[in-house]
């Protein structure tokens, strides 16, 4: 009776999960780029339009980078030897320019949604 009661609990419980598009429970994509020797590794990175994606930003230089982005309207300090986590999207197909606000004329990047 316990066994019946449990298990009556756990598929109410469960029965709405069904009625979730599969992308819904897919983990997000995850987009690492590093900042070294003042550049963007990769500086130009591909995705998928039409997706949420995490953008994963590990500054391994010496000093403090400001993420930014005016197109992806994204900004984000990231102290030296740290990642931060960017959520962006789902993006439509075009380029997104990102640069290091603090180097703004050489540490430039770009997303770019096909």
């Amino acid at each position: 009776m316990v066994r019946r009661r449990i298990a009556l609990q756990l598929a109410l419980i469960l029965a709405p999960l069904t009625l979730l598009p599969a992308t819904a429970l897919a983990a997000e994509p995850e987009v690492v780029i590093v900042l070294r020797d003042g550049r963007f590794e990769p500086a130009e990175v591909r995705v998928k339009a039409g997706v949420k994606i995490k953008l994963v930003i590990d500054n391994q230089d010496k000093a403090a980078a400001e993420f930014e982005s005016h197109e992806l309207k994204r900004e984000k300090i990231i102290q030296p030897g740290t990642r931060a986590t960017i959520n962006v999207g789902p993006l439509k197909p075009g380029r997104y320019q990102f640069f290091d606000e603090y180097r703004e004329k050489t540490t430039r990047g770009v997303l770019i949604a096909e």
